[in-house]
Order: C-alpha cells, then sequence, then structure tokens
C-alpha cells in the first residue's frame, strides 16, 4: 500500500497493474528526452551570437518537425492501446462478485453462491486495532483467491461511486441502474486497499475497499464459514 513520502505508484499485484507501470516508465522517458531536447534548444538559441537573416523556409526542418511527432505518437499509441484491450478482456472468469456501492458503505454478492453476500463498513477510528489503517479498515473485507481470474460487476444504489484499488490496477465507476465489471487477477497473497473514488456525498473520504488475496485452499475454508453462519 501506499507510505507518507510515496511519489511513485503503489507495487503492482495483478498482472495488468505491472503492464500500467511498464507503460507509465515508457511514457516518462519519452516526455524527459522530448524535454530535455526543447530546453536544449531554447537554451541553445537564446545563448548563441550566431544569426542567419537570410533563413526564410527550409523543406528539410518541415519534414522532420513533422514525421518525428507523428513517430513519437505512435510509440505512445501502441502499448497504451495494448494495455486497454487488455484490460477489457475477461475469459472464464473462477469467481464472480457484485460490488454494490451506498451511501456510505459496500455490499458484496458473491454470485457464484447461494447465500453469501455481505456489507462492508468502515472501521471507526476508536475500534481499530493496532496495525490497522485508519480511514482503510473495513470491519469484512472481499476475500478472493490468488492466481485466479475474479470478475468485479460493478453498481450503484443512490448516487455515482467508484470502486478502485490501485495495487490491482482497478477503477470502475458505479453506476445506479448500469452494471459495469472489471477483472483482476492477484497474482500474490496480500491486503489491497483502495477507496471510493467518486465524490458521492458527505462521507464521501469514509467507504474504503480491502481486498483480501488467499491461497485457493483458504478462500474455500473462508466461503464455507460464511455459509455457515449465513
Amino acid at each position: 500500500m501506499a507510505h507518507p513520502t510515496q511519489l511513485g505508484f503503489q507495487d503492482a499485484a495483478s498482472p495488468v497493474m505491472e503492464e500500467l507501470l511498464h507503460f507509465h516508465d515508457h511514457a516518462l522517458m519519452i516526455v524527459l528526452l522530448i524535454s530535455t531536447l526543447v530546453l536544449y534548444i531554447i537554451t541553445a538559441m537564446v545563448s548563441t551570437k550566431l544569426t542567419n537573416k537570410y533563413i526564410l523556409d527550409s523543406q528539410e526542418i518541415e519534414i522532420v518537425w513533422t514525421i518525428l511527432p507523428a513517430v513519437i505518437l505512435v510509440l505512445i499509441a501502441l502499448p497504451s492501446l495494448r494495455i486497454l484491450y487488455l484490460m477489457d478482456e475477461i475469459n472464464d472468469p473462477h469467481l464472480t462478485i457484485k460490488a454494490m456501492g451506498h451511501q456510505w458503505y459496500w455490499s458484496y454478492e458473491y454470485t457464484d453462491y447461494e447465500n453469501l453476500g455481505f456489507d462492508s463498513y468502515m472501521v471507526p477510528t476508536q475500534d481499530l486495532a493496532p496495525g490497522q489503517f485508519r480511514l482503510l479498515e473495513t470491519d469484512h473485507r472481499m476475500v478472493v483467491p490468488m492466481e485466479s481470474p475474479v470478475r468485479v460487476l460493478v453498481s450503484a444504489e443512490d448516487v455515482l461511486h467508484s470502486w478502485a484499488v490501485p495495487s490491482l490496477g482497478v477503477k470502475m465507476d458505479a453506476v445506479p441502474g448500469r452494471l459495469n465489471q472489471a477483472a483482476f487477477i492477484a497474482s500474490r497473497p496480500g491486503v489491497f486497499y483502495g477507496q471510493c473514488s467518486e465524490i458521492c456525498g458527505a462521507n464521501h473520504s469514509f467507504m474504503p475497499i480491502v481486498v483480501e488475496a488467499v491461497p485457493l485452499e483458504h478462500f474455500e475454508n473462508w466461503s464455507s464459514l460464511m455459509l455457515e453462519d449465513a
């Protein structure tokens, strides 16, 4: 998860997030090279004492500064489109979870099970256990098996919300009356935190999201206990 004074992204916990981090580095390097070139040209133009008042046009320069930006845009667009299609691709999910946004909490329904669902509220500051994070911990976590494709169906009961977990590379708007879907694969076990990312009212800052990725055997044990308690 994020920590104080952090400048970069959170550590990737899914293949899609790893691709997003690589694309970020790729685009940032291109921006750095362009900025360096422009700064060098400006410095050279300002500091030089040489002038040539007879140059009225240059066909070669026109060609270069037309073709070069087009090539740069292609180098950015191709990997961007690849990741865009990877994020939309959902092939044979092993688990489907419906996440419903409310003012101001989330409810989860495991649609592959008959009676497995619960509401997830933020834990108040005075009730936090040692080691838990303020404004991020919930009373019920969304538990998923690691290394398994998970589909999340996202909607809302009242107003616009947004279900977002940065470490997993997932952010999907929750729109009343509409069902959006996102998918992810948790590549390692852990607890991953997110928050509602669409302003939804007075307590918008108090509806966190907690996804816990566990081995398949532990997930089966957890789901059995939840079904017994239902």
